[in-house]
């Protein structure tokens, strides 16, 4: 496929605090309350004419025609999960950055240096925030404009000069609360975090270097899994902005137990992978398999 470039809008939306969420309401209800969440930007995304590019464990990546259609997306997207309360007595932060650029479109995917700002820019906003840069206040109208505010210079990585990042006042009578502040919501701005995947005498390593596994029993996979009822290329591990993603393509599923004794089963879905424990393609472990595969992030 060809690839094309255009200028766009990028924002990532990504839920915060997500492992603290699966540490404390379990892998299931977890899993659940994402999905749900997700479901709510999604839907508000689309009512702005934006386009999903791919989702990343708890967090949405899209583009806007606009720099305007995407900052009143982003709006929405916090009004809409405040007002709907996805996870009910649990609360459910989102946090928001955008940028806007040129960017390459390849094979469904989008890329450029647009993409890494914007990433970037999500990367030091905290729970219930919206974060932007300059680029995208001048393009604003002036009504939009006074809800920014500048809020810090950032020098991020690989670029010579720093940027200046606005905070959006999304709220109308509320100003920034004390949870917004909390350290726990921050996501680490340049994560170091790698998986160690081991199995039999095996072991491999998902990380910024090497992003993506598959896992299978075909030879061409990164880790052949000596068992009948993986599929050929059953599923895939990915190194995707400082998460690791466990994708099932498989028809049997994918069985995730992590450290707490928590089980996730996943058909053609995908799960954020935090702690430790043990992957099984295509059985469960009550049937004590095997061939289980060992994971450890680091």
């Amino acid at each position: 496929m060809t690839a094309t470039t255009e200028q766009a809008a990028v924002l990532f939306a990504d839920i915060s605090g997500s492992t603290v969420l699966y540490e404390t309401l379990g892998n299931e209800r977890a899993l659940d309350l994402v999905t749900r969440t997700l479901a709510i930007l999604i839907e508000v995304m689309t009512a702005h004419d934006g386009v999903l590019v791919k989702t990343i464990g708890d967090e949405i990546m899209c583009v806007f025609p606009d720099a305007v259609m995407a900052f009143k997306a982003a709006e929405a997207m916090q009004l809409a999960v405040e007002k709907k309360r996805p996870g009910g007595d649990q609360p459910v932060h989102v946090r928001i950055g955008l940028h806007y650029g040129e960017v390459l479109h390849e094979s469904g995917d989008v890329f450029g240096d647009t993409v890494n700002v914007a990433a970037r820019v999500t990367a030091i906003t905290r729970a219930s925030q919206i974060m932007t840069t300059q680029t995208v206040v001048d393009m604003l109208p002036e009504d939009l404009r006074k809800k920014t505010r500048p809020v810090r210079r950032s020098i991020f990585r690989g670029k010579g000069k720093p940027f200046e990042v606005f905070h959006v006042h999304w709220e109308q009578e509320r100003t920034t609360s004390t949870r917004i502040g909390r350290a726990v919501y921050r996501k680490p701005l340049e994560s170091k975090q790698e998986l160690m995947v081991r199995y039999r005498q095996k072991v491999v390593m998902v990380n910024e270097k090497n992003h993506c596994v598959v896992l299978g029993r075909d030879e061409s996979c990164d880790m052949v899994i000596l068992t009948g009822l993986a599929s050929r290329q059953h599923a895939r591990l990915e190194y995707s902005y400082g998460k690791v993603l466990l994708t099932d393509f498989s028809k049997n599923g994918t069985f995730v137990r992590f450290s707490d004794g928590q089980v996730v089963h996943l058909i053609q879905q995908q799960v954020v992978l935090h702690g430790s424990g043990a992957i099984s393609l295509g059985q469960p472990f009550t049937t004590e398999p095997g061939d289980m595969i060992e994971f450890l992030m680091q």
